[in-house]
């Protein structure tokens, strides 16, 4: 019997109608600026352009690390980058990020600016260049590495999948939430696996596959990530959650997840970062630890 709602695709595809869901307005087939915007620049070497999504949150967790531990280079400004309004296809974006999608960060701080793009190239040059949360040793650094290019590869099937379609799309298709259901489970589970011999992802050390992997499969782990905790199960994954719970509680990732946000408590979003004296007009009380959230 054949489906009456069967969709066929055409022999040649074209964008000849909005595809619908939350960022249909922003969405298109081809790269390049919309518009001219120049980028505005702080006074520090690091500059940050970037939204607290769980992208942005891995570099502004890792600078705030950073700086935890007393490295001034890695003092930074953080510019907030609206991507539901399409800052991201200015002309100032498009030149440190060809690809549109935040964060991208400026280092100003040799003879000629460095642009990186993609937040896990954006931790590893931090890491490397300020020396900490990359192991040295071969076989630790190996590991390290794995599971942040683990967490590159398999999170596009947490967000722009499951997330997706879950969460975003005009309507629910049911064979394209299952199989993404299906697969997020799964990573959780190799999460899980793991983080029941291992206190950290790479091991007894917090590193930047922590910070790479937290935002989205911690969110996930305390069913605040899309709201889809009941959905998946999470309460499954208990050694997940034990290590998403430990690592919201550090001062710096408490930090790390109020730049650039902009929804929620007014109290837990900082909009531009350009000095740690911007966190002082939240009192003490109100910078409490945030669930472990990819929000």
């Amino acid at each position: 019997m054949t489906d009456p709602n069967a969709y066929t695709p055409p022999k040649v595809w074209s964008p000849n109608k909005e595809s619908g869901g939350r960022f249909a307005k922003i969405n298109r087939p081809v790269a390049g600026a919309t518009h001219e915007k120049p980028l505005p620049r702080g006074k520090h070497p690091l500059q940050l352009y970037s939204l607290a999504t769980p992208n942005g949150v891995k570099v502004t967790v890792m600078l705030e690390e950073l700086l935890e531990l007393g490295i001034a280079g890695a003092e930074y400004d953080a510019w907030l980058i609206r991507i539901d309004q399409g800052d991201q296809f200015g002309s100032g974006f498009v030149e440190i990020n060809p690809n549109s999608k935040i964060p991208a960060l400026l280092d100003h701080s040799g003879s000629s600016p460095v642009r990186v793009f993609e937040s896990g190239a954006i931790l590893m040059y931090l890491a490397e260049k300020f020396g900490v949360f990359l192991p040295t040793d071969p076989a630790l650094r190996a590991e390290c590495l794995s599971w942040l290019f683990w967490q590159m590869g398999s999170a596009p099937y947490l967000g722009g999948g499951f997330g997706h379609f879950y969460a975003y799309a005009p309507s629910k298709i049911e064979y394209a939430i299952d199989r993404f259901a299906m697969e997020v489970k799964r990573q959780m589970d190799v999460l899980n696996r793991r983080l029941a011999d291992s206190r950290y992802i790479a091991g007894d050390a917090y590193s930047i596959a922590d910070m790479a992997i937290w935002p989205w499969y911690g969110g996930m782990a305390k069913g605040l990530l899309y709201e889809a905790g009941e959905f998946l199960q999470v309460q499954e994954y208990t050694h997940v959650i034990r290590w998403a719970d430990e690592i919201a509680t550090r001062p710096a990732v408490m930090r790390g997840r109020m730049v650039n946000r902009a929804v929620g408590p007014l109290a837990s979003q900082l909009h531009e970062r350009h000095d740690a004296g911007d966190f002082a007009t939240r009192t003490q009380d109100k910078l409490v630890p945030p669930e472990a959230t990819g929000s």
